[in-house]
């Protein structure tokens, strides 16, 4: 009787280890797969995450903005911007043409490389190639070659028109001006009679601030073609004659 009992007993123990060995197993596997899940949603979480902020990176830009102050009353407001959507009057035209051709038009080895910088600020790609073009030390009619002499040429706006095109767009003018050459500080000036064509338009203004302080409106000049002209002497008035009295 006592080993039957023993046996029993060992059965009995041996029968509870096994349960527990299979609670511990299920607990172990219940666990993983909550650790899964819990991997699972962080990971859709970041998913998320990344493509929230992937969508949101076009939005994010730095806008440069005036503060003004009333000199009088000490009021402080925020200068509007322009975002290159409204027309332009024709003075703002008329400033933006006139600084144009007498900054990109002189030269003076002071003043040579702000000078190519602020021109840059106006230019279209295509034109800004054109005139890198002009301007390298390579080319033979560089002013920086011609000018190697130590010659200064100024740039004196006479008058600015304005010209449709065919299908009624305003994005012509003409510039007339003035060029006027020394040899040195003293010497006397050499003047020429230039005529500037124009193409010209209005685009979104640039987010570097180096551009914006020459260019806060966005002009761009898209073609520039200048002319010397050749101004006709004007003719001396022939002398009156008398009428002859006859005898």
């Amino acid at each position: 009787m006592s080993i039957a009992l023993r046996d029993a007993e060992l059965e009995a123990y041996f029968s509870e280890a096994a349960s527990w060995d299979r609670d511990r197993n299920e607990q172990m596997q219940r666990s993983a797969r909550n650790a899964w899940r819990v991997a699972a949603a962080a990971a859709i979480c970041a998913l998320a995450a990344t493509a929230a902020l992937t969508l949101l990176l076009p939005l994010k830009r730095v806008e440069p903005f005036v503060i003004r102050v009333d000199s009088s009353s000490g009021v402080v407001d925020v200068v509007p911007v322009y975002a290159g959507k409204a027309g332009m009057e024709e003075s703002v035209t008329r400033y933006f043409l006139s600084h144009y051709v007498s900054v990109c038009e002189r030269f003076n080895f002071s003043t040579a490389e702000s000078d190519y910088e602020e021109c840059g600020a106006f230019h279209s790609a295509q034109r800004n190639q054109a005139w890198y073009a002009l301007w390298n030390p390579s080319n033979p009619a560089s002013p920086l070659n011609l000018h190697k002499d130590g010659s200064v040429i100024l740039a004196q706006v006479e008058s600015i028109s304005f010209f449709k095109r065919a299908g009624g767009v305003d994005d012509l003018a003409q510039v007339r001006y003035l060029k006027t050459e020394r040899q040195g500080a003293g010497a006397q000036g050499r003047v020429s009679h230039w005529i500037a064509t124009i193409r010209y338009a209005y685009t979104v203004p640039a987010v570097d601030p180096a551009i914006r302080r020459w260019n806060p409106l966005g002009f761009k000049v898209l073609e520039f073609v200048a002319e010397q002209e050749v101004l006709r002497e004007a003719l001396p008035a022939a002398p009156a004659h008398a009428g002859s009295e006859s005898p």
